[in-house]
């Protein structure tokens, strides 16, 4: 793996892994982009551990491209939640300049996760 690649790959574990615990820590923050359909405490805990898995999968040799892979699956997962967000009259980001700039953010874990798992 070229020096790029390590750490790129180790920062996205990380944040993947501080994600996970924060789902966590505090649920009632995520709760507002989990569509009401689905029961939130359920979905937040089962995506909180999926980030969790993949951030230290990241890290862990045998798993890092496998990682790799579910992590990208993962952000194109999020991508619609994010959109619909923006669309909303009260985005669950905070307000719609939050929502608009978390798009193209989303589009660059999409494309980082991508880089690390190929």
């Amino acid at each position: 793996m070229n020096p790029y690649r390590f750490y790129l790959n180790i920062l996205l574990a990380l944040f993947l892994i501080f994600a996970g615990i924060m789902h966590f820590i505090k649920p009632r923050f995520y709760n507002r982009f989990i569509p009401e359909f689905l029961p939130k405490l359920a979905v937040n805990y089962f995506v909180g551990l999926v980030e969790f898995l993949l951030g230290v999968g990241l890290i862990y040799a045998p798993f890092q491209e496998l990682a790799g892979k579910g992590t990208f699956l993962l952000m194109i997962f999020f991508l619609p939640i994010h959109v619909l967000d923006f669309w909303k009259e009260q985005p669950a980001i905070g307000s719609k300049k939050l929502a608009i700039l978390r798009l193209p953010i989303q589009f660059l874990l999409i494309a980082w996760a991508w880089y690390i798992s190929h």
